[in-house]
């Protein structure tokens, strides 16, 4: 197990690119970490997205979609030597008004530790960073109060759809 330290941003740098930042982890023992700078493994993400219950997607497709996104996110369990990906997120938009927010997974066995929320807490200070006023997202019916609880509000029916405003 990697020990309960603090990487230096030099090291945070050079493993995960320069806009990285550390996750408040709820094990002492492990060091986690966002990065919109890491590449991606695709086999890695299929894992993790089939770990959350999703269905398979074509590899080929999901590189495409990765590509042609506004922004991509992983969650990283940091090892000096092979880091794992243990959260996803990535958004859509023009990158100047509006983003959507897709793909939204924590690995069960790091669930129910507040993750996802820094997730989302990480994804939409990026997004402010961009200028962006409103973020849209879609949920399956089962987490649209995880986003709620956040302080998403809900389109009119309230099922899938929740939106974001920047105050």
């Amino acid at each position: 197990m990697v020990g309960s330290y603090s990487l230096t941003p030099d090291c945070l740098a050079q493993s995960y690119g320069q806009r990285a930042k550390e996750c408040p982890s709820p094990d002492s023992q492990i060091t986690l970490v966002f990065s919109q700078d890491r590449p991606f493994d695709l086999i890695e993400l299929e894992q993790l997205l089939v770990d959350v219950g999703w269905s398979r997607r074509p590899l080929r497709r999901v590189r495409k979609a990765l590509d042609n996104s506004l922004l991509k996110v992983g969650l990283w369990r940091h090892d000096p030597k092979f880091p794992r990906l243990v959260g996803f997120a990535r958004c859509t938009g023009d990158g100047v008004l509006e983003a959507t927010v897709w793909d939204v997974a924590v690995h069960p066995l790091y669930q129910g530790n507040g993750l996802g929320k820094e997730l989302m807490i990480y994804i939409l200070e990026l997004l402010k960073e961009m200028e962006i006023k409103r973020v849209t997202l879609f949920a399956d019916p089962g987490v649209v109060d995880f986003y709620v609880g956040q302080g998403w509000e809900l389109e009119p029916q309230g099922n899938r759809c929740c939106f974001w405003y920047a105050n």
